[in-house]
């Protein structure tokens, strides 16, 4: 699996309405990293591979989505994204927690293991 551009309407569809609901409803199956970013800005440049890497070794395990914020201006909007890279990590159940940032490897993997692996087990 790769990771997989997302457009508001996606996110709406697959993610969560809220143009319809007011309180946090992740519509997915799997648990879910959306990358904020944008073409231009060197740190997402730099986190695109690991995301990928995390894509193929997280297979069936989670979704990697991108959003494109110089596209998606409402979807950003929506999230208040200041500064990119932003990222949204959300399990299958509670609520997403925002981080802003370009992240090493490891710390994806350590929110990804206690934070979004560990929720869909139980």
């Amino acid at each position: 699996m790769e990771t997989i551009q997302l457009t508001t309407q996606e996110f709406r569809d697959k993610i969560f309405d809220y143009q319809v609901e007011q309180d946090w409803q992740y519509k997915g199956t799997l648990p879910a990293i959306i990358d904020f970013y944008a073409d231009w800005c060197g740190p997402c440049k730099m986190v695109a591979p690991v995301l990928e890497e995390l894509a193929a070794k997280y297979k069936d395990q989670i979704a990697i989505y991108k959003v494109d914020t110089e596209k998606e201006q409402e979807l950003s909007a929506v999230f208040g994204i200041q500064s990119i890279p932003t990222f949204l990590f959300i399990p299958v159940d509670g609520d997403p927690m925002m981080q802003p940032g370009a992240l090493p490897k490891k710390v994806f993997e350590q929110v990804i293991e206690e934070r979004l692996l560990q929720k869909a087990k139980v």
